[in-house]
């Protein structure tokens, strides 16, 4: 028996309006974990952005003269390079320290106006060998000829990725119950429509109907609820990141700027958020149509 297009989606619109209730909670279950889930990711994108300047185990930074000449920048590389205190560093110059910028400034288009590579100072990251070696290294090269600044890593730093970090891991784990509620909506939404209609369905085996001909109106019902959540969760997940940026513009909230992500990370995440929900939708009405569905 062929499966025409027309049917397909006559039957799962029919299935939607005939359990409307089951499945706009399905629905909405999946629109806010999803929206959980795509905040959760938002927040660890903002972390990454404003503590580009310390990755790798970064304790210690100091910032050269933008116009340092190169000898004074070698005297402070062999001077580092020749340290026991020092595990190991590297050298981030004009180009990479303006593209760092670029990240930590991204929600803030009058300061990215306002620089240019020339204007960037060069830096030296540090990991020392322990951590007590911090303090004594910094008041060794805050004098030094053609440095302009020494910055370490402050306990503000390491006190907001701990909070981040258990924020972001309540985020995921309340995502996930829903996630498992959302997929235990969509199959009891599938089945509920697969028992009012097991008179049709037996009518339809008997006239030669193949197993994928009935299954597939149920299982694009399920991909449906899915997608239709998840496409919430977009919208929300966009919302969230324009809701950040105005309060941290409007406030001027110099950390919650950084915290902001951009545009571009914003709809990477809807779009992962959209997937997620795909999958959901789908498993939940595989699972559905192979256990209450005759084979």
């Amino acid at each position: 028996m062929a499966l025409k297009l027309t049917y397909v989606l006559k039957e799962t619109g029919g299935n939607l309006r005939r359990n409307l209730l089951m499945s706009s909670a399905a629905i909405l279950t999946v629109a806010v974990s999803l929206a959980l889930v795509g905040g959760a990711l938002l927040l660890r994108q903002g972390v990454s952005n404003a503590t580009v300047q310390w990755r790798g185990g970064t304790e210690l930074s100091i910032f050269m003269k933008p116009d340092a000449p190169q000898s004074q920048i070698d005297a402070v590389a062999t001077e580092l390079g020749a340290s026991p205190e020092v595990e190991r560093f590297n050298f981030v110059d004009k180009p990479a320290a303006y593209a760092e910028a670029q990240t930590l400034f991204a929600n803030e288009p009058d300061t990215l106006a306002s620089l240019s590579v020339n204007d960037m100072p060069p830096s030296f990251r540090i990991v020392p060998t322990r951590a007590e070696f911090i303090e004594s290294l910094g008041a060794r090269y805050t004098d030094d000829p053609g440095v302009r600044a020494v910055t370490y890593a402050k306990e503000a730093i390491q006190t907001m990725l701990t909070v981040t970090r258990v924020l972001q891991a309540g985020l995921i784990v309340v995502a996930a119950v829903l996630l498992g509620s959302a997929a235990l909506l969509i199959l009891n939404t599938i089945r509920i429509a697969i028992f009012a209609r097991r008179r049709e369905v037996s009518v339809m085996k008997l006239v030669g109907a193949t197993n994928w001909f009935i299954r597939i109106p149920f299982m694009l019902e399920g991909l449906l609820q899915g997608l239709l959540g998840a496409g919430i969760a977009f919208l929300a997940v966009l919302g969230i990141r324009i809701a950040m940026g105005r309060v941290a513009n409007s406030n001027n909230y110099q950390l919650l700027q950084q915290l902001v992500v951009t545009p571009d990370q914003a709809i990477g995440t809807g779009i992962l958020v959209l997937l997620i929900g795909t999958i959901v939708g789908v498993v939940g009405s595989l699972v559905a149509v192979h256990r209450f569905l005759d084979t």
